[in-house]
C-alpha cells in the first residue's frame, strides 16, 4: 500500500476557479456532427445511399414511399414502403441501464401528400428512427409501414416515429393529425392539425416543410411545420413548435439506429412523397469519452493543480475551436477535385478589418461581400460571408463552391479559395476594381456613363462565359441568375460573370433543373416557361442573357413598375420600336449618338431573339457567338412579339434538344402546382444588388 502524504495548503480562490473550470470542461465534448443533405433525389445516384423497400422507389426527383401514379404502377391499394438512409447512427452512449450521453439530431424535410382523383386519402406517412433497414410484412393500412398486427406495441420494435396521418382509425383523434409513435401506431401524443389551419391532404397541391429537432441533453423532441402552396412564397421555420414531447430516446431506440420514412395505403389511397431531406446527428465518441478526471487526493500540490489548470484550459480552447469547424463540410471540400486553397480565418478577418461595414461591397439574401486586402500578398480580394441560418448557409456555401471550384474561364470571376472556421462560411474571390455592371449602366450624374466600346465588349464577354458554361465545360452549367448586378468588371472593363449561388450543373443526358423551392431569379430575367414548368434550362439562361443585352444597350432595367411608354417590360417596348422601324431609338440616350449604329442594331435584334417567348425559337449559344462576331446574321425577328405558347409536350429544337416545357400534372411529384420565387435580393457574389424589384 502506498504511503499517504500530508496535504499541502491550497489557495481557496484558485481552487474555486479551478473547480469552476473543471465543471465547464469535464463533461464537454466537441459537438461534432454527422449528416447528409438531399435537396432533390436522383435515382441514378441515390440508390447507393438509400435503402428503398419496394414498392417504394426514387422517381420524379422525389422519394415515392407508396406507388406513384406517373411511374406506370396502377395498383395503389394496401401497400406500404420504407426508404431509409443506409448508414446507421450511434444515438446514445454508455450502458443501457444508465446511458451517459444521448445524441441530439435535427431533421428537415418537405412532404407532399396528394389525393388521387380527389378521393378520400389514406393512410399517411411517417418520419422514423428504426433498428434496421427492413420493412415489416403486412404493414399496410393503418400500420403506416411501421408495424403489423403481430408486432404492434411490442417494446422489442425499438421504433420511434412522427406520423402524418390522413385516415381516422378507432384510436385516432381525427383524419388529419400528427402523432408521436413509440413502438406502436397508437400514438403516445397527437396534435389535430385543423386547429392550426393545416390539411395534410387537401384537394390541391400543398408542400409541408417539417423540422424535427431532438435535444438529447434535455430529452426534448419538438416538431415545427409550415405549409407552402403555389400561391405562397417560401416561409421560414416558425418560432414555436407544433408539438413538444419529453422523450428519453435511449429507452426506446437501439444504440445504433437508422433514419428514414415509411408510408402506407389501405382501401383508400394517396401519393406519399418526400421532396428533400437534410439530416444532422451529433456524433458520439466511439470509445470512452476523453474527459479530464482529477482527484483532489491527499498529497497533490498547488503547483500540480496550476499545471493541470493550464493544461485543462488549453484542452478546452482547442476543443472549442474544433467544435466550430464542421468536419463533414471540411472533408467534403478537401475531397473536391481542383479545390483551391484554404484560407485562415484570422487572415481574412484582418484583411476585411474584422468585416467592417465600411468594406462592404454588397449584400443579398445569401450573404454579404466585403473588400479585403491580404497584407502578406498585397492582394485585393472580395470575401463572401454566408449569412442565412446555419443549415441554409451550408447548403448555399457548398452549392456555390462545388459548381465554381472547377470552372476556369477568362470571363468568370476567379475563385481564390475558401474558409470554414469559427462557424463562418467564407468564399474568397478575386477583387474586381470596376465593380458590377449595373453600377455603370444605372448610374447617377456623378458617374460618367459607360461608353459604347465597353458595352459591346461586355456583351461579348458575357456571351463567351455563357457559351463555356453551356457548351464547353464537361457538364452543362445553368447560371439561373443572369443580370447586370452579377456581371463584374475588371480594371480593363472586361466582363467577369459572377454569383454562382443559384447555378446548377446537370448531367449531359439531362437538359433541365427543377428547384425544390420554386423558380429562382428576378422579374424581367425569368423566362415565361419557367413559371409553368418550374425548370431551368439552357434556353431560360439565354432568355436572361437577352435581358442583359437589352439593358446594356438601352441603359434601362428589364422591368419597371412605372413602365416604358406603357410597357412594363423593356423587351416589349423594344419590340414595339422594332415593329415601327425605330429600333435604334432604344439605344441609351446618354450616349448622345456616340455608338456604332450597325453594332447597336445587331445587339438589339439579338436581344429580342433571345427574349422570344417560345423557348425553342431562341438561338443557341454557338450561334449567338457567331452572330455577335458578325460571321452569322441575326435570326429574323418578327415585327410583332409572338404569343407565349405552353405546349402539351416538350418542343424540340433542330438538334433534338428539348426545351423541357411539359406542364406538370397531378401525377407529378408537385401535383398540379408551381411556385415562383423572386430572389432579386439573394444576389450577393455580384457585390451589390440594384434590382428594381
Amino acid at each position: 500500500m502506498g504511503r499517504a502524504l500530508a496535504p499541502l495548503p491550497v489557495n481557496p480562490t484558485f481552487l474555486s476557479l479551478f473547480l469552476l473550470l473543471l465543471h465547464l470542461i469535464s463533461p464537454f465534448q466537441p459537438v461534432e456532427a454527422l449528416g447528409f443533405q438531399f435537396s432533390t433525389f436522383d435515382p441514378s445516384a441515390d440508390y447507393g445511399a438509400l435503402e428503398v423497400k419496394s414498392p417504394a422507389l426514387i422517381y420524379n426527383d422525389a422519394l415515392q414511399l407508396t406507388p406513384d401514379s406517373s411511374s406506370g404502377t396502377v395498383d395503389f391499394m394496401n401497400k406500404s414502403g420504407r426508404i431509409l438512409y443506409k448508414q446507421g447512427f450511434k444515438l446514445w452512449d454508455g450502458p443501457p441501464e444508465a446511458p451517459t450521453k444521448i445524441a441530439s439530431f435535427n431533421a428537415s424535410f418537405v412532404i407532399n401528400i396528394f389525393r388521387i382523383n380527389n378521393g378520400t386519402p389514406g393512410e399517411g406517412l411517417a418520419f422514423i428512427v428504426a433498428p434496421d433497414l427492413n420493412l415489416p410484412a403486412g404493414s399496410f393500412g393503418g400500420y403506416l409501414g411501421l408495424t403489423n398486427a403481430t408486432t404492434d406495441g411490442q417494446t422489442s420494435n425499438h421504433l420511434l416515429a412522427v406520423e402524418f396521418d390522413t385516415f381516422k382509425q378507432d384510436y385516432d383523434p381525427d383524419a388529419n393529425h400528427i402523432g408521436l409513435d413509440i413502438n406502436s401506431v397508437e400514438s403516445n401524443q397527437t396534435v389535430p392539425l385543423a386547429d392550426h389551419g393545416f390539411d395534410l391532404a387537401p384537394n390541391h397541391t400543398v408542400f409541408f416543410h417539417v423540422w424535427i429537432e431532438y435535444d438529447g441533453g434535455q430529452e426534448l423532441l419538438e416538431v415545427y411545420m409550415i405549409d407552402e402552396d403555389e400561391s405562397t412564397p417560401t416561409k421560414p421555420k416558425p418560432a414555436s413548435p407544433i408539438m413538444t414531447a419529453s422523450l428519453d430516446m435511449s429507452k426506446v431506440v437501439n444504440q445504433n439506429s437508422y433514419f428514414g420514412f415509411a408510408a402506407s395505403t389501405g382501401d383508400n389511397v394517396e401519393l406519399n412523397c418526400v421532396l428533400g431531406w437534410n439530416m444532422t446527428v451529433e456524433e458520439l465518441p466511439k470509445g470512452t469519452p476523453a474527459g479530464l478526471v482529477i482527484g483532489l487526493a491527499v498529497g497533490i500540490s498547488a503547483a500540480a493543480l496550476a499545471v493541470a489548470g493550464v493544461a485543462a484550459l488549453g484542452v478546452w480552447a482547442w476543443r472549442r475551436r474544433a467544435a466550430a469547424r464542421d468536419p463533414n463540410i471540411v472533408g467534403t471540400l478537401k475531397s473536391l477535385p481542383g479545390m483551391p486553397r484554404e484560407f485562415k480565418f484570422k487572415d481574412l478577418k484582418m484583411a476585411t478589418g474584422n468585416f467592417d461595414e465600411g468594406n462592404k461591397l454588397g449584400q443579398g439574401g445569401f450573404g454579404v461581400v466585403y473588400k479585403g486586402v491580404l497584407a502578406a500578398e498585397n492582394r485585393q480580394v472580395a470575401v463572401k460571408k454566408f449569412s442565412r441560418d446555419e443549415l441554409k448557409s451550408k447548403d448555399d456555401f457548398l452549392a456555390e463552391l462545388t459548381i465554381i471550384n472547377r470552372l476556369r474561364h477568362r470571363h468568370l470571376v476567379p475563385l481564390l479559395g475558401w474558409c470554414h472556421q469559427t462557424g463562418m462560411l467564407l468564399l474568397v474571390y478575386d477583387y474586381m476594381p470596376n465593380g458590377s455592371l449595373d453600377g455603370h449602366i444605372f448610374c447617377g450624374p456623378e458617374r460618367q456613363t459607360l461608353e459604347w466600346s465597353h458595352r459591346y465588349k461586355i456583351v461579348a464577354g458575357v456571351g463567351c462565359a455563357l457559351h463555356y458554361l453551356h457548351e464547353e465545360f464537361d457538364q452543362i452549367v445553368l447560371h439561373r441568375d443572369l443580370k447586370a448586378s452579377n456581371i463584374m468588371l475588371d480594371s480593363n472593363f472586361n466582363a467577369r460573370l459572377g454569383d454562382f449561388g443559384l447555378a446548377r450543373a446537370i448531367d449531359d443526358e439531362k437538359n433541365s433543373y427543377a428547384e425544390l423551392e420554386g423558380v429562382p431569379g428576378t422579374i424581367g430575367y425569368i423566362a415565361p416557361e419557367c413559371l409553368h414548368t418550374g425548370k431551368a434550362t439552357r434556353e431560360s439562361d439565354i432568355f436572361g442573357f437577352g435581358a442583359v443585352i437589352l439593358e446594356v444597350v438601352c441603359g434601362k432595367h428589364p422591368w419597371r413598375r412605372a413602365g416604358f411608354d406603357g410597357f412594363q417590360f423593356l423587351a416589349d417596348w423594344v419590340w414595339s420600336l422594332h415593329r415601327d422601324g425605330r429600333i435604334l431609338e432604344a439605344v441609351d440616350g446618354r450616349l448622345g449618338g456616340d455608338y456604332a449604329v450597325e453594332e447597336a442594331r445587331r445587339l438589339l435584334l439579338l436581344g429580342l431573339a433571345c427574349s422570344h417567348p417560345i423557348a425553342a425559337e431562341r438561338p443557341k449559344m454557338p450561334a449567338i457567338v457567331q452572330i455577335r462576331s458578325g460571321s452569322m446574321e441575326v435570326p429574323r425577328v418578327p415585327p410583332f412579339k409572338p404569343a407565349f405558347v405552353w405546349p402539351s409536350a416538350g418542343l424540340l429544337s433542330e438538334d433534338g434538344d428539348t426545351t423541357d416545357v411539359t406542364p406538370m400534372t397531378s401525377s407529378s411529384r408537385f401535383g398540379s402546382g408551381w411556385r415562383s420565387r423572386d430572389v432579386s435580393k439573394e444576389s450577393d457574389a455580384g457585390y451589390n444588388d440594384s434590382s428594381p424589384v
